[in-house]
């Protein structure tokens, strides 16, 4: 069954609070065994020490170095009471190791036993000795024991050991894991608390998210995610918002790219249907079919470069269209199309100002470039009255050249002018009111523009003029036209 990602990270963060309490817990727990072990080995080496020392004490105040009954019965009385101050188990043997006295007394069943000679020897030969164990088997059970040598001037008359029961540590190990595991379990319950809090609070916008996400699916392109915070999280849900925006604006567009097709392709067939029908039923008399039926090739003519409009903009949205960039005049493309509309601007009697060539070259496709300068003079043709102009202008600045086309006319108003490069935007007083245009010759412009390294822009007054200008990189190099252009 898949996790949600809140069991994910409460699950994470609590097996690494386990495994990192349980690591403490070992090191604590060997850190303390260590500390235990060495401060019973350093108290034990005290109680031999003092032992030894009485010893000595009461071998020098009997003048002899034989330990004779009297004797014993004063170091049995010494060790009896280090014993009993110290809680420990204190053993006297003789050179052979063999156990002559022990603080339990002169009873004890460890008296008359024999220390093993490996003991003794690593006792001789370090001066010392300690161990966890039974001391060769005199004690049942596991005890802490020091060693320490009876000697007179280097000889070895005795041996000393001082034991205390190893069980001890367990008590007391036993003692702080019971208190380490309630604290550890107390520190596990509050840092649970906080993971859920905490994982709450990171997997909230997520689930917001995700709900967007949902009804995103669903159609509903309004909804939006609260941004709390400038975090990680937080970045994502700007992002989303960015995105659905986008798709909103992007679904808005559709809808509207559909019906501005239905309506432009709707209004010539229904022409060409009326026109057609009126020759087939007789409305339209013999004499005057071929007057409709030049109506009618225009309205064809009008649904071929819609089409081909829309095959153009398909193309060059999608990537298709490859981009032949080369040095050229920019003034062929200006002639050229002025030229092929000469007929159009003797019968609208337009005059055309600023026609005086003078080698500009620019580094573009002169194909796409003619057709931009095609599509705005043929715009200026139709929105220009009968004795108005228009007027070509080309200027080099830095890196790039800038080729304007002004008409006089009626101009675009300050409303519509940011929307004049928008897929089949029409609005009144704008060069978009033609009933012969499509709304869609302005958008080639700018995706040819964008395609060729350059930009566009529109400029009117109302009532006075209207100005399309675009740039187009010039002949020099990549580097030194990214620099002049910024």
């Amino acid at each position: 069954m898949r996790k949600s990602i809140s069991s994910m990270y409460f699950s994470t963060t609590a097996a690494l609070l386990i495994v990192s309490t349980a690591v403490l817990c070992a090191i604590q727990m060997y850190l303390v065994m260590g500390y235990f072990k060495q401060d019973k080995k350093e108290s034990l080496s005290e109680v031999v020490s003092i032992v030894t020392t009485q010893i000595h004490l009461r071998q020098q105040t009997e003048n002899s170095m034989d330990i004779d009954p009297a004797l014993a019965q004063k170091i049995q009385e010494s060790l009896a009471l280090v014993s009993e101050t110290s809680s420990t188990i204190i053993l006297f043997t003789d050179e052979n190791g063999v156990v002559q006295l022990c603080s339990e007394g002169t009873s004890s069943s460890n008296v008359g036993r024999q220390v093993p000679a490996n003991i003794l020897a690593d006792l001789t030969a370090d001066g010392s000795f300690f161990e966890t164990g039974t001391l060769g088997g005199i004690y049942p059970s596991a005890c802490y024991t020091v060693g320490g040598i009876v000697d007179d001037g280097g000889l070895p008359l005795g041996y000393v050991f001082a034991s205390t029961s190893a069980g001890s540590l367990n008590i007391f190990v036993g003692d702080m894991f019971s208190s380490f595991v309630l604290a550890a379990g107390l520190m596990l319950l509050a840092s649970s608390v906080l993971a859920i809090f905490f994982t709450t609070r990171l997997t909230t916008p997520l689930r917001r998210i995700s709900e967007a996400a949902r009804k995103f699916g669903g159609g509903d392109f309004s909804v939006r995610v609260p941004v709390d915070g400038d975090d990680e999280v937080a970045q994502l849900a700007v992002t989303f918002n960015n995105m659905a925006r986008n798709l909103e604006t992007i679904d808005s567009s559709r809808a509207s790219f559909m019906g501005n097709i239905a309506h432009e392709l709707r209004t010539p067939m229904t022409s060409i249907k009326g026109f057609i029908d009126g020759m087939l039923d007789g409305t339209i008399p013999d004499d005057m079919r071929q007057h409709y039926l030049g109506l009618v090739s225009q309205e064809v003519g009008r649904l071929t470069r819609l089409i081909q409009n829309m095959l153009d903009i398909s193309k060059l949205e999608a990537g298709e269209y490859r981009v032949n960039a080369q040095s050229y005049d920019v003034w062929e493309s200006l002639t050229g199309v002025v030229f092929s509309a000469e007929q159009r601007v003797e019968d609208q009697g337009v005059e055309i100002q600023g026609l005086a060539p003078q080698k500009t070259m620019v580094y573009a496709d002169p194909d796409l470039v003619y057709q931009v300068v095609y599509n705005l003079f043929d715009n200026a043709l139709k929105f220009t009255p009968k004795g108005g102009y228009i007027r070509f202008a080309v200027q080099k600045a830095g890196g790039f050249v800038t080729v304007s086309v002004e008409n006089s006319g009626q101009g675009i108003s300050a409303e519509a002018l940011p929307f004049v490069f928008e897929r089949f935007y029409k609005e009144d007083k704008s060069r978009g009111l033609n009933t012969k245009g499509s709304g869609l010759g302005l958008h080639i412009c700018k995706v040819l523009i964008g395609l060729s390294g350059g930009k566009i822009w529109a400029e009117s007054e109302e009532g006075r003029f209207c100005r399309f200008s675009f740039t187009l990189p010039c002949d020099c190099p990549p580097a030194e036209r990214r620099k002049n252009h910024k």
